[in-house]
């Protein structure tokens, strides 16, 4: 049995399913915490998100977030790291990601709880 986490195609990838994840407010924190990690990695691993909710919440939020394409999961050893799609998404649906980021920075002050999850490297986001 294959360890690495099944991610759907490029054009299995729709948008009903991607908005209908990114409703979420952790699925959102966690995508906004993606994107300011871009700056300085590209990856982040599962205890950088620890301080948004408890191991297995997190565990749903990612599954959720792989299967709908906006995150490729990467498996290595016990570890498992994620990154945005941003390549696959943009191709998909040009502007979106960036529309979802720049909103939720907006919205930082108001979603604040959620957004202080403290990640390696990624101080002063």
């Amino acid at each position: 049995m294959s360890r690495t986490p099944h991610h759907p195609t490029r054009e299995q990838i729709e948008l009903p399913t991607v908005l209908d994840c990114l409703s979420d407010p952790i699925r959102l924190a966690i995508v906004y915490q993606l994107a300011q990690q871009e700056r300085v990695s590209s990856e982040l691993c599962c205890g950088d998100f620890s301080a948004l909710a408890g191991k297995s919440n997190l565990a749903y939020h990612f599954a959720k977030l792989r299967e709908c394409g906006l995150m490729l999961t990467r498996v290595a050893g016990t570890n498992r790291f994620m990154r945005l799609r941003r390549e696959d998404l943009d191709a998909r649906f040009p502007g979106l990601l960036n529309a979802v980021i720049n909103s939720a920075a907006r919205d930082a002050g108001r979603l604040q709880p959620l957004f202080e999850c403290e990640t390696v490297g990624a101080e002063g986001s």
